[in-house]
């Protein structure tokens, strides 16, 4: 995937999603990188990399501390910090960003 196809595919699964509040993304050549703003207290952290195919997406609570959150990286394929549990790894089967936003609306249904 390149980086023009990231944002397409990441800007296209968020358009619809009412929790959002806003979208910060930068581009640095051949990374994405930047916040989705959701509330006062919480925004999804973005990063992506064309050249490793590494994704990172980051549920971040309090401007601090990340309370879930899916990623890729060849060598350990996708997994999941799960909610609450950050420090942990649960390996998943391969997401498409579309599905990563799902798995965020289901998360962001769960908050209080």
């Amino acid at each position: 995937m390149d980086v023009a196809t990231f944002l397409s595919s990441l800007l296209d699964a968020l358009a619809d999603r009412p929790f959002v509040q806003s979208v910060d993304l930068e581009t640095e050549a051949i990374v994405v990188k930047g916040r989705v703003l959701l509330d006062q207290d919480r925004f999804l952290e973005v990063y992506f990399n064309e050249q490793t195919g590494t994704m990172a997406f980051a549920l971040i609570e309090d401007d601090q501390q990340r309370i879930w959150g899916p990623d890729y990286d060849d060598l350990r394929g996708w997994y999941v910090h799960p909610f609450r549990h950050p420090d942990q790894h649960e390996d998943v089967e391969s997401m498409t960003i579309r599905e990563v936003v799902e798995r965020l609306a289901k998360m962001w249904n769960r908050l209080p």
